[in-house]
C-alpha cells in the first residue's frame, strides 16, 4: 500500500469514527461547545432548571496545574454573569466519575480560582457537574445533587460548593430527559433540540466541521503515540543502563525532553 493509499484509508477510518460520535464523547462534546457560550448555556439552563442563566465565558480542556502534586484537565469551565464557575465533565466510564474525582475537581477549582491576596469571601460559587452515560449513583433518579451540610442540625453548610451528577441514561419527555436523549444521538436528525442538532450537524456533515474533527483525531493519535514513547523512556530511565543521549536517540526525542521526563520521574 502506497503512502497516499495509507493516508486515504486513515481518512476513511476517521470519517467512519466521526459518524459514531455523540455528545457523550468528551472530545467531540468539547469541540462542539468551545468558543461560543450559547451551547453550554443551553445545557446548563436545562440541567439546573435556571432559564435565566447567562454564560459569559466558556473554555474547554482547561489545565489546572498543581506544582507539588497532581494536576487536572477540565473538559469545560464556564462562567455565568454572576461569577459562578461551572466545571462540566462527560464520562462514559463509571470509574472516571468517582466521588473522589468530583471532590478533587472541586478542590482544584477552589485553589486555582482564588487569586493571591484575595479574601476567602471572594471565592466564587462553584459547580462540578458530571454527565455520565450510566446511572453511576444507581438510584434511578435523573439528578443527584451533593451538598455539604451540618449533620447535627440538618442545615446546609452554604459554602458555595456544589457537585451534581446527571444520569445520562435517564429518558422521559421532560426537558432533561430529552437532553440526555440528544447527548446519546449519533444522528443529528434524531435530536430534539435544534440548537444542539445544528452544532452536531456542522461537525459531522459540513466540509469545514469534518476537517476540524479529522484534525482533532489526528492530534489525538499523535498524542497517544507520544505517550507510548514516554512510557518506554520512563522504563529506560528506570533501568539506568543507557545514557540520556542514547535514550534520546532511540526514542527520537530532543535531549532536553528526556531530561525533563527524568526530572518528572524523580519529582
Amino acid at each position: 500500500m502506497t503512502i497516499t493509499e495509507q493516508i486515504d484509508q486513515k481518512h476513511q477510518e476517521d470519517l467512519q469514527r466521526l459518524r459514531g460520535f455523540c455528545l457523550m464523547d468528551d472530545d467531540f462534546m468539547t469541540k462542539c461547545f468551545e468558543g461560543d457560550p450559547q451551547y453550554i448555556q443551553f445545557v446548563l439552563r436545562i440541567i439546573l432548571n435556571k432559564p435565566d442563566l447567562v454564560v459569559v465565558d466558556v473554555r474547554t480542556q482547561v489545565f489546572m496545574e498543581n506544582l507539588l502534586n497532581r494536576s487536572v484537565r477540565l473538559d469545560i469551565l464556564a462562567t455565568d454573569s454572576t461569577g459562578k464557575k461551572f466545571n462540566i465533565e462527560i464520562q462514559r466510564s463509571d470509574k472516571g466519575a468517582g466521588r473522589k474525582r468530583a471532590r478533587f475537581n472541586s478542590s482544584m477549582m477552589d485553589v486555582t480560582l482564588l487569586q493571591k491576596g484575595k479574601d476567602w469571601s471572594a471565592l466564587p460559587e462553584t459547580w462540578v457537574i458530571f454527565i455520565t452515560e450510566n446511572d453511576v449513583i444507581g438510584k434511578g433518579l435523573p439528578l443527584y445533587q451533593i451538598e455539604r451540610c451540618i449533620l447535627s442540625t440538618g442545615e446546609s453548610f452554604n459554602d458555595g460548593s456544589h457537585i451534581l451528577y446527571v444520569n445520562g441514561a435517564y429518558r422521559d419527555e421532560t426537558p432533561l430527559g430529552k437532553l440526555m436523549h440528544d447527548f446519546s444521538c449519533t444522528n443529528p436528525a434524531n435530536m430534539y433540540y435544534d440548537v444542539l442538532a445544528e452544532r452536531v450537524r456542522f461537525f459531522k456533515e459540513s466540509k469545514e466541521g469534518v476537517s476540524i474533527m479529522c484534525k482533532v483525531m489526528e492530534d489525538m493519535r499523535s498524542q497517544a503515540a507520544l505517550e507510548r514513547v514516554k512510557t518506554v523512556v520512563y522504563r529506560m530511565l528506570s533501568d539506568g543502563v543507557l545514557s540520556l543521549e542514547k535514550i534520546a536517540e532511540y526514542a527520537e526525542l530532543p535531549l532536553e525532553e528526556v531530561k525533563k521526563l527524568q526530572a518528572e520521574q524523580h519529582a
